[in-house]
């Protein structure tokens, strides 16, 4: 099942591959090269939830997701923004661009220093990403297709598909699926349903994240006060992603109606 939705979703993964090339590139043009709130050199650090509350716009909730990560930030320092990453991974619904900026905009605060922000949350996203290729690893081919077995609309051909997509392009999929939502988590299944050689995709995942996770927490560091405008932005290129997603879904399952309708009329006929 999820080798199949690999498949379907390939076209989906590489439109976003590159538009996703596009979005660092536009958020690095829109750094600016002073924190707007005072940095540590200006005295003690503050927690990380009392600064957002102080630099919110008084229409802009800073509580939720951005709250629950600012206190694993001020209970583990820069360690608790790499377990809020490695759950994202595990959990696609928490959103790297509203924590990996919040982490860069603790580290202009003078919660933690920038260089530890950045190894942290890479430090997370590896971990997160191994998770699932375990996962992966335990499920297995065998498995995978007597799953794909049971469920409507997909076939074993669909598995044998994949697996030669993924034969030509797994080392692209996995180092630019860091840097694509949805793909961020989904990815690493695959990888280790086909046994990806573990040091290959360790190192593609790591040099993934690490320039993802750079980015934004660099954007996060130096519009200080404003990081939740990389948030904002980045949020649209999320919503794209899904939009994208959606769509080959939908293709994929109208199709496959078809091609069955279109089966069972000519065993009528």
């Amino acid at each position: 099942m999820i080798l199949t939705a690999s498949h379907t979703l390939g076209a989906a993964y590489e439109s976003a591959a590159a538009a996703a090339s596009a979005t660092v590139s536009s958020a690095t043009a829109g750094t600016v090269s002073s924190p707007t709130v005072s940095s540590a050199a200006s005295g003690p650090a503050r927690s990380v939830r009392s600064a957002i509350y102080a630099a919110a716009p008084a229409d802009t909730p800073a509580g939720g997701i951005a709250g629950w990560a600012a206190d694993l930030m001020d209970s583990l320092g820069a360690i608790g923004a790499g377990v809020a990453i490695a759950l994202e991974n595990l959990f696609p619904p928490l959103p790297s661009e509203v924590i990996l900026p919040l982490a860069g905009f603790a580290a202009s605060q003078g919660k933690f220093s920038l260089l530890a922000a950045l190894l942290w949350t890479t430090v997370g996203s590896v971990v997160g990403a191994l998770a699932l290729y375990w996962v992966g690893a335990l499920l297995g081919r065998d498995r995978t297709v007597a799953i794909a077995a049971r469920l409507p609309l997909v076939k074993t051909a669909d598995i044998e598909k994949t697996e030669a997509w993924f034969e030509r392009h797994g080392t692209k999929a996995v180092f630019f699926g860091r840097m694509i939502p949805i793909f961020r988590s989904m990815i690493s299944i695959p990888a280790g349903i086909e046994r990806m050689p573990l040091p290959l995709f360790l190192g593609l995942t790591t040099l993934g994240s690490l320039l993802w996770n750079s980015v934004f927490v660099l954007l996060g560091y130096g519009l200080g006060s404003r990081w939740h405008e990389v948030t904002d932005a980045v949020g649209l290129y999320s919503k794209g992603v899904l939009g994208v997603v959606a769509l080959a879904v939908i293709a994929f399952v109208v199709v496959r109606i078809r091609k069955a309708g279109r089966g069972a009329h000519r065993a009528r006929g």
